[in-house]
């Protein structure tokens, strides 16, 4: 059985990270969120979640924080290579329902693993 915990070794947290991703980090856009990526720098994959006051308030910020996280941890495996991810909500996150989330996520992550080698 696979180990789908979410561990803080699985998150960027530290802000030099984040101005790293958005240095040096390849782009993707999607409807709803754009993936910011870089190889990672460790052997893990590692996922970082930027949601601005422009989304909504906290209670909705926090929700989309919620599924985003969801989501990589249940579907990490399937991605290939080892990356440090940030996921951007657009505005029009807000009041997304979780499964078009879950499939707007998916449509990043499948670009990533596809296109993208290392």
């Amino acid at each position: 059985m696979r180990n789908f915990s979410l561990t803080k070794a699985d998150k960027i947290l530290k802000r030099k990270d984040f101005i790293r991703l958005t240095r040096y980090g390849k782009k993707i856009h999607g409807r709803y969120f754009i993936a910011v990526f870089t190889p990672a720098q460790s052997d893990r994959i590692r996922l970082g979640v930027t949601i601005t006051r422009k989304v909504g308030k906290a209670v909705k910020r926090n929700k989309i924080k919620r599924i985003s996280r969801e989501y990589f941890r249940l579907n990490r495996h399937n991605i290939t290579g080892t990356w440090d991810i940030n996921i951007i909500a657009k505005k029009e996150a807000g009041n997304l329902p979780t499964d078009l989330a879950f499939l707007s996520l998916k449509d990043l992550f499948d670009r990533i693993s596809s296109r993208f080698d290392h």
